[in-house]
Order: structure tokens, then sequence, then C-alpha cells
């Protein structure tokens, strides 16, 4: 089966995406379904979910394109019997099948489902509450694994208050039997209808529901599909958190096209890389011509390079791998060079690397690079950055390029004054516009209209519409048809009225001694007397000890002051993992300026 001849159904004579009446995910996931099943493909594996409970090796629970299908439409029917069209259905499970599995089923039953994770996961309780409490979902869905947790997790509520719990493995396959597909209402806008609610990271404020309706997630399936030109038969090893867009996407893809998909945790990577890189290898049950697509975020790349270099490169085969996107957080030079420098002399091509940039706002993708040069970076002049212009001048600033806009979105670099579009060069507000992007907020008709009801003013490109772009709250600039991010909007240092990029001060201290653990530093400015406060907290390296601290604060002040010009107030060390990260794993500055502003206000007290 032609699995890109098949998909062409869905464009026009002209190449643009022309989707049927009332489609959704779950008609294309079953017009793929159907053709692999006239082709003979119904028993080929869909998804190994991979368990390193009792085995480092692993043990992989296999799933085939008929039993992934039964699976998720036996989840359907039994949504459709206790809940109804359009009600929101938290999923708090870990990584897993099951999570597919009951994904996918309150999609194809017309419910909306809400990806969460396990309240297991340490540390974020406060945020599960929050999104809980926001989305006001009375069924969660879990598995055998991650029930006891979710049952312990609302138990001091009254029972009255409890949310009806469902083990979506406790279902039996008979069940499937009973689905019938959802059928719009009268008049029912299909395409603009919510299918599910993707929560922000909620950095300091309460996380917020974004909004993706049916046609923003196919496009955004499609606009995938086209940026990474996919060949199969395919294989996509993945440990990404399905609670976050990104790894909710690229699982619930490789489940839609009927692809291999290998699926462990985000622990089980975090405990030993190396399962992740075994898994870029070419495997003896891999077909000859098996073409395999994965995606992580920069931190990984680091840690890939450190705990998963093979002793003996010439074991190793990567041949296969087609494309790794590196996304969620800004991609940095050291990170990639760590990674190249680990795991290319056992065969892995750079190019495999494709930066990308993408945000819950857009349901995703927003950009990957798929020249032949990737993954390229830039240096951009300092001082210029400062003033708002990217210029190229060695030894200035490394920014990765994050590639070329996906086909089927406008994008735009703006004045955040006047929202006039800027030219090639400047650094201004990354502004999209397409099918791809969300309706909005839950319940937050403000924040709504300042992300998603734009207005762009005067214009540089030809044919862009006027209204409702979406703002994304990133600096960027394009510069011979790349993408560059530089930072957020409201992450930019302002010290004596001039502009610093937090991540520019990070990188700085990384290397300015290898007393810190690298792609965990937090930049940010608090308010001062006179002038913001530039405040840089650091993890110790792994071995690193107190002792080395003011070795390492003067070696990290004598850097930030020479390359930037000006001096960090404080300089802090912490522990590894003392630093806050969000729910993906991000370094979560506004947090760490938060904790660190309402620990000095404690200690006057």
């Amino acid at each position: 089966m032609d699995l890109q001849q098949l998909i062409a159904q869905f464009f026009d004579d002209n190449g643009n995406i022309a989707l049927p009446e009332h489609f959704t995910l779950p008609r294309l996931s079953e017009t793929i379904y159907q053709a692999h099943l006239a082709a003979g493909g119904g028993d080929a594996v869909n998804i190994r979910d991979w368990d390193f409970t009792d085995d480092p090796d692993g043990v992989a629970r296999e799933f085939t394109r008929t039993e992934v299908n039964t699976r998720i439409k036996a989840v359907a029917a039994r949504l459709s019997q206790i809940g109804q069209p359009g009600e929101r259905v938290a999923i708090m499970a870990p990584n897993s099948a099951e999570y597919l599995f009951a994904f996918m089923g309150a999609l194809y039953a017309g419910l909306v489902p809400v990806p969460l994770y396990d309240p297991n996961e340490p540390g974020h309780e406060a945020h599960l509450r929050a999104v809980l409490a926001d989305a006001n979902a009375r069924l969660v869905v879990t598995n055998s694994t991650g029930a006891p947790a979710v049952r312990a997790f609302f138990a001091d509520l009254p029972a009255r208050e409890r949310p009806r719990i469902l083990a979506v493995d406790s279902l039996p396959d008979t069940m499937a039997a009973a689905w019938e597909p959802v059928a719009p209402a009268d008049g029912e806008d299909t395409a603009g209808a919510i299918c599910f609610l993707q929560y922000t990271s909620g950095s300091t404020r309460n996380p917020a529901g974004v909004m993706i309706t049916n046609e923003a997630l196919v496009t955004d399936v499609l606009q995938i599909n086209e940026a990474l030109r996919f060949e199969t038969p395919m294989r996509i090893p993945t440990w990404l958190p399905q609670h976050h867009d990104m790894g909710i996407i690229v699982a619930v893809l490789g489940v839609v096209l009927g692809q291999v998909l290998d699926i462990f945790g985000p622990r089980d990577f975090l405990q030993n890389p190396k399962r992740w890189v075994d898994l870029l290898l070419r495997r003896d049950d891999d077909p000859s011509d098996v073409h395999i697509y994965s995606c992580i975020p920069n931190f990984a790349l680091d840690l890939a390079a450190r705990y998963a270099a093979p002793e003996h490169p010439e074991e190793y085969d990567f041949s296969a791998v087609d494309s790794i996107m590196v996304g969620s957080e800004p991609v940095t030079r050291p990170g990639v060079e760590a990674f190249v420098g680990a795991l290319g002399e056992a065969g892995l091509d750079r190019t495999v690397l494709c930066p990308s940039y993408g945000l819950a706002e857009t349901t995703l993708l927003v950009s990957t690079d798929r020249t032949e040069e990737r993954p390229k970076f830039v240096e951009f002049d300092r001082a210029a950055l400062a003033e708002g212009k990217a210029v190229p001048a060695e030894g200035g600033v490394p920014v990765a390029s994050n590639g070329q806009p996906a086909k089927w979105l406008h994008l735009a670099i703006v004045d955040t004054e006047t929202n006039s579009e800027l030219p090639e060069g400047e650094i201004g507000e990354i502004w999209v516009h397409g099918n791809n992007v969300a309706a909005g907020y839950l319940d937050r008709p403000d924040e709504t209209e300042a992300t998603f009801r734009n207005t762009i003013g005067a214009t540089l490109q030809d044919g862009l519409p006027e209204d409702n772009w979406c703002a994304t709250g990133d600096l960027g600039t394009v510069l011979d048809g790349h993408l560059y991010i530089t930072g957020r909007v409201k992450d930019l240092v302002v010290v004596a009225g001039r502009n610093h990029y937090p991540q520019d001060i990070e990188a700085t201290t990384m290397e300015a001694t290898d007393h810190v653990r690298k792609d965990s530093v937090a930049a940010f400015a608090l308010p001062g007397d006179d002038v913001e406060r530039l405040i840089i907290l650091a993890e110790r390296a792994d071995g690193a000890t107190e002792e080395g601290d003011a070795a390492a604060e003067d070696a990290i002040r004598s850097a930030v002051t020479n390359n930037h010009g000006i001096s960090p107030e404080v300089v802090e060390f912490r522990a590894p993992g003392g630093i806050a990260r969000s729910t993906s794993g991000k370094i979560a500055r506004r947090v760490n300026a938060k904790q660190f502003t309402e620990r000095e206000h404690a200690a006057t007290q």
C-alpha cells in the first residue's frame, strides 16, 4: 500500500488541503486502516509497548493493526455509553499503549480527551489539580498500572465529587462491535468543533487549555507528513511524555499511519538514554527498507551523548534513521556537537537532526529544517541582537535554524508595538496563521483575544490575511529562508535599556566552567532599585561539589561581564535536579524567578 498515494486524496489539484465535510482524525485513521486491511496488513505490528521494570533490556507488548483498532473502538463504545459527545475525558496514565487507546477512543466517541499524566509523577500535583478543575472532567481514563494512583489521587474528595474512573485494559475486545461512528448534528460545524484540550505547562499562571479543533488536528498531521516526507515502511521510537503536545501527536501519528510505534516512558529514558539509542538502530525484525523517525527535546542530545556513546561503534547501524526532529526548546550547538560526536563514529549522519519549532497553540508544528545543511547554526553579533537585529558575525551568538515554515500556513515576524511585518534580519514576535491554529483557550476570552485574534499591520509578503493571527510570544527572525528563534517576549532580560536573551546568558554560563551541568541553567531578571537585577541559577555537573562553587562563580561572572556587558547580581549553584522545570522537562524561567522572589521575600520577614 502506498501511504502517500492514499493521503493524496485529501488534496486538491493545486496541492492544497481539501478535506471532505465533517472530516475528523478518526475518519482519517479509519480510511488508512481499511486500506491496510484490504492490502492484508491487519496482522502487521502497530505498537510495541516497552516495559523496563524487571528487565533492563526491556520486554515489549506487541499490538497488531487490528488489535489496536479493536481496542480503540472498545474504549469508544464504552465511553459512548457513559459519556456525552463533547464531554471532557481526562487521561491519567503512564506512557503506554492504553494511553493511546484512551486518547483515540475518546476521539472515536466524539468526546474531548484531556491528555494528563500518572499522578505518581513527582512535583506536579498542583498543576494536575489545577488542570482537572479547569477542564471539569467527570470521566477519567487510565490503565491497570495507573489505576491505584488515580483512585488515591481522588480519595480525599467527597464521593459525589469524584470522577468516574475507567481502566481501558479491563474492557473486553468484544465491546468494539458496539461502536458506531458519531453522526454530526444538523448544522454542526464539525471542522471547528473542539476535539481535544492540550494544557500548557502553566509557568507562573494557572495552566490554560488550548482548544484544538478537528480541522487543526488533521491539518497538523498532514503538515508533519509533508514536512518529513515520510517513507514507508517506517518505525517511530519515542519516549516523549504522552501528556505533552509533541509526545501525544507523534504517537497518534504512528497509530493513524499504521506504522510501527516503539513507545516507552520518559523516566525509562532518563534512567538509561541508551534505550532510545538502541531503538534507533536497525533491528533484526525490521524490513530491509525500513525508515526510522524520532523526535526529542534538545536536552536529550547531551544525555544520549554522555550515557549512550557506543564502546564498539562498528557494531552500530544507524543507516535506517531518516529524521530526528529536535524541538520543544531551543536547539543548542553544544548539544548537537556532543550528540554527533558521540554517535557519528558509529555512522549516524548529522543531517538526520532536524531542528524544529512549534507550540500547543498551533497544535504542534510550525517549521522544520529539511535542507541539506541541517542542523544549521549562524553566529549573530551580540550587540546587534541587543538592538533587535540579526547580523551574522564570526564569534557571535550561535543560533540554530528552525528551518522553513510548514506548508499550508503563513508566518510573519512583526514589530511588537506596531504589529507591522518586519524585513529579513530584524527581530520581532513570530505570528502564525493557518488551519492548524487552535480555536483559543478554554473559558479565557481575554487571553484568547490577545493571543489568537490579532490583526497584522503593514505587510511585506504578498497575500497575507489580515485578521486572526496567533501571536506566539516567541521572538525570532527570518534570514535567507531560515527561521531563527532568539527568545521569549516575556523572558527578555532588559538591563540599562539593553535587551539580553536569557538562553544566550545561559550558554555563556555553561561554557565558562565544567562545574555547571549542561542545559541546566536558568537566567532571569528581577526588578532592582535602579536597574533590573540579573540572577543566574546553575545545577552542578555530575561529580562537582560545593567546594568548587567559588571558582566557578568567578569564571561565570567574568564570562558574562565580558560577553554581555552586564554583571550578575546572584550566581547560585544547586544540586542536579534543583532547577524547576515544566512538565515536559524544559527549564521554567518564570517559575524559578517566582520561587527565588518568594524565598528572598521570606528571608526579609
